[in-house]
């Protein structure tokens, strides 16, 4: 049996996946609170462990993997949007289910195995929190349920904290119904205008943190192989996941993985700095981008940096995507063979996409046709397609049409008058780069010429100030 190592965060170590049942491979992920469209760094998590998801499926069989990814369906997120649009829970969380889903679907991630929503598991979380009060773990006062943090000896264990560090660093809700600052709610009442649920301490509704335990084990058992989600989540979501579900008598999961945060252009996302885009935005038309970016361009830039290192999304690296796919494209499909075996190496290393990525080109350059099509798929690229170059010669024939080239010509020709010049004068160099970088256009300059980048989002109206 081929072995995968995966780094796990609870050891902070790699250590090879020893499945508790081989023909059962059981891996639970934290999915999306379902209120808004997803952004790109939604996305990371969703492709990061799709692969995961493909890779086992080689590795054990497509019908010895159980993957769980859940939908949070009850928050006071989507209580508020549901409040200011006037629309009902339900309408908002069904279609934003279905805009993740087609979203998703269209960098293409496979459908886990299960799909729970956090809604229809209820009387699951209020058994477990009833278990949690009889054994001493939890307490009522107030409508509220809390989990007793100090109760749990190992709390902390996976993010390396412990919790009077945690008090001191962090912004910790104090309440007049909470024994402890640090203690979690488990159950929280509901008022008539809030979903609510009847329960033994009066009509409410869930914690988040409660929500993956009992879907995870009612879904997958007591215990379970894997457990997945983005670092962010890591403290407090996961270590309050843990504490629970360890008091309720539950192994719970054996190895933990965390893929690291995403930035644009080197910046964290942010609507306030006009780098905030979902996966649709990118997938439609959109400034330069005439016929969008396409799903296996977006999943291209997403694997070629490893999952544990930041990723930074830039218009540069989804030119150089399309670059290599437009390369990498087959207009024919070859006989059906396995992946290549060096590239489920590299996969089976701790995912290391980047390395399989860059094996992809050299088996082209070897001519290996079938290997290169089934390992793009195992990594879920389909080379099987001509999109790749009709978008990059859409997107070059439309910068060439509006004048981008003659720009460039034009400032590479004041620079080269500059440096015959002595002594060398780069006025007129630099009023034509001021002039392009004031309507949003980026310059750069080396030794082997110039260049003018056209972020994604341009728009292409204020070239006509330039006239």
């Amino acid at each position: 049996m081929t072995e995968i190592t995966l780094y796990n965060t609870a050891i902070r170590a790699k250590e090879v996946l020893k499945p508790l049942d081989n023909t059962n491979v059981r891996m639970y992920v934290c999915g999306p609170t379902v209120y808004d469209r997803a952004h790109i760094g939604n996305a990371r998590p969703v492709i990061v462990f799709d692969v995961l998801f493909r890779l086992l499926r080689h590795v054990y069989g497509s019908d010895a993997v159980t993957y769980v990814r859940n939908f949070t369906d009850v928050d006071d997120k989507i209580n508020a949007r549901a409040a200011e649009s006037g629309r009902s829970i339900g309408e908002i969380t069904d279609e934003t289910i279905q805009w993740f889903l087609d979203d998703m679907g269209a960098v293409g991630a496979l459908e886990p195995t299960e799909m729970p929503r956090a809604t229809a598991y209820v009387p699951q979380m209020v058994a477990m929190i009833e278990q949690l009060i009889r054994d001493g773990f939890a307490y009522e006062k107030d409508g509220h349920v809390l989990f007793r943090v100090r109760k749990y000896k190992d709390y902390g264990t996976l993010s390396g904290r412990s919790v009077d560090d945690m008090i001191a660093g962090a912004r910790v809700e104090v309440a007049p119904y909470k024994e402890d600052p640090m203690d979690f709610v488990l159950w929280k009442p509901s008022d008539a205008a809030t979903p609510g649920w009847d329960s033994p301490w009066g009509r409410g509704r869930p914690g988040w943190h409660i929500e993956c335990s009992a879907m995870a084990e009612d879904l997958l058992g007591s215990e379970f192989d894997i457990h997945g989600g983005g670092n962010d989540l890591t403290f407090p979501h996961h270590e309050n996941e843990i504490a629970q579900s360890k008091c309720a008598g539950h192994g719970f999961a054996k190895i933990w993985l965390h893929n690291e945060m995403l930035q644009v252009e080197g910046k964290k996302m942010s609507k306030s700095l006009g780098n905030f885009f979902t996966v649709r935005d990118l997938l439609e038309p959109h400034g330069v981008w005439s016929t969008g970016i396409s799903g296996d361009a977006i999943r291209y830039v997403l694997l070629s940096t490893h999952y544990r290192k930041p990723m930074d999304w830039t218009d540069r690296k989804a030119l150089e995507a399309l670059d290599k796919l437009t390369k990498l494209a087959q207009y024919e499909e070859p006989e059906a063979v396995p992946p290549s075996k060096r590239v489920v190496a590299a996969l089976c290393n701790d995912l290391n996409t980047s390395e399989a990525l860059k094996i992809l080109e050299d088996l082209s350059k070897e001519g290996k046709i079938a290997e290169l099509v089934s390992s793009a798929r195992l990594l879920g690229i389909d080379l099987v397609n001509p999109v790749f170059a009709q978008e990059r010669r859409t997107r070059d024939a439309y910068l060439r049409m509006q004048g981008i080239d003659e720009l460039e010509e034009e400032l590479q020709m004041a620079r080269n008058d500059a440096m015959a010049q002595n002594p060398k004068d780069f006025t007129e160099v630099d009023r034509l780069k001021t002039r392009l970088v004031e309507i949003g256009l980026e310059v750069r300059m080396s030794k082997e010429g110039v260049s003018i980048e056209v972020p994604s989002n341009f728009d292409v109206s204020k070239l006509e100030t330039l006239k």
